[in-house]
């Protein structure tokens, strides 16, 4: 079990206390940083209780696709369900993994807008080292979009004509894409989490 929060900050102490309601946030651009720490969240929370869900909260503009791959992976590979909810902005890396959430478990609050595009790399070095860095790149994107079909159900065609440029989607269009499986309206008050108010 976790200990005490003394000696956090204020802010620190509310995500711990957050934490330990099993809830935890991806509230900025995903880097290695915040990668090692929500996977290191999941982790944790798994151990404690491998049957409870864990809620990861998602306002992120994306990042590094190999630090979101990282948080995928832990997700997939934890025993407990992984319920993710869109607030603010998911766009790019924050979309593909509110969509990698647990189906059935996946929300988007009312106002939240959601953004797939192709994943973006910069490139340089020698001629040898561009074209080794534009076949991985290449390799990236068809895995992505390959995976953003399994968790929309939409065709691998349509996901890559989309994804082409910026897409952008209202809650309500996330949920008919199938990125999402429900909009919250409003919260339930018996502790239970955003078990009413949803459609």
């Amino acid at each position: 079990m976790r200990g005490g929060t003394s000696g956090l900050n204020l802010i620190d102490s509310v995500y711990e206390r957050l934490l330990a309601e099993r809830i935890i946030f991806l509230g900025t651009q995903v880097d290695d940083d915040i990668a090692n720490r929500l996977c290191a969240q999941i982790l944790l929370l798994a151990a404690e209780d491998p049957t409870k869900d864990i809620h990861l909260y998602i306002n992120s503009p994306g990042g590094s696709v190999t630090a979101g791959m990282a948080i995928y992976d832990t997700m997939v590979l934890a025993p407990c369900d992984v319920a993710t909810y869109a607030m603010g902005l998911a766009a790019s890396m924050g979309q593909f993994l509110l969509a990698a959430g647990t189906k059935g478990k996946r929300y988007a609050l009312p106002h939240a807008r959601i953004m797939m595009h192709q994943p973006s790399a910069g490139i340089g070095g020698s001629a040898a080292d561009i074209a080794i860095q534009a076949e991985q790149f290449a390799l990236t994107k068809k895995e992505m979009n390959r995976l953003n079909a399994q968790f929309t159900g939409q065709s691998l065609e349509r996901v890559e004509a989309d994804a082409d440029r910026d897409r952008w989607f209202t809650s309500s269009e996330a949920l008919e894409y199938g990125f999402v499986d429900h909009i919250i309206t409003s919260v339930s008050v018996n502790g239970e989490g955003p078990g009413a108010g949803i459609k």
